[in-house]
């Protein structure tokens, strides 16, 4: 049987992100469950604001369409969002606006969505964690049917949640992690 694929996505490009550090924390973790773990920069796929006029002129961003067939080359995909003003950010919602949009031949649009499990987490310098952007952001690939499990991990207080090996250092922290990596492992299992 071939290694479960797991696509690692920071909602973030911001230098010093605390959402960028949780994803390398979940990709390091998921990587020592025996998990093949990509982690991206959404950097490197940049997209302009979505526009359907743009689509009908141009058609659908080159880089949406590698975005696309990278997650669809995975078992499960892990986004780790900022929150912006209580919900995702620009970045965030922007890149799944153009996902969505992409249907490669013998496909449905937006089947990348349903053929895989989704996991969510956030991290936050508040004592909610980023909790409303988890909400939003379920909110969002439920409309576009992805599979979303329903646990997740919202790190409040980031700044100061990592032991100086930059490891989760509080119990409740490190347990909430542990069950979404597992419901993601569990989960994206299935898919395969």
């Amino acid at each position: 049987m071939s290694a479960l694929k797991i696509l690692v996505i920071p909602g973030s490009l911001r230098t010093g992100s605390l959402n960028a550090k949780l994803s390398a924390v979940l990709a390091q973790e998921l990587a020592q469950l025996g998990a093949d773990v990509s982690r991206i920069s959404l950097g490197d796929f940049p997209l302009p604001i979505y526009d359907g006029d743009l689509q009908v002129k141009s058609g659908v961003p080159q880089h949406a369409v590698n975005l696309k067939r990278m997650i669809g080359a995975h078992h499960g995909v892990l986004f780790v969002t900022p929150e912006y003003n209580s919900s995702v950010p620009a970045l965030v919602k922007n890149t799944i606006d153009w996902i969505s949009r992409v249907q490669d031949p013998h496909e449905v649009r937006g089947q990348v969505f349903y053929d895989r499990v989704f996991a969510l987490a956030a991290a936050s310098g508040n004592r909610l964690g980023g909790t409303r952007a988890l909400a939003a952001l379920r909110l969002i690939l439920s409309a576009c049917r992805a599979n979303v499990i329903p646990n997740q991990l919202a790190l409040s207080h980031a700044e100061q949640a990592y032991d100086d090996m930059d490891r989760l250092k509080h119990p409740a922290d490190v347990e909430a992690m542990a069950a979404l990596l597992r419901q993601l492992i569990d989960h994206s299992q299935r898919m395969m």
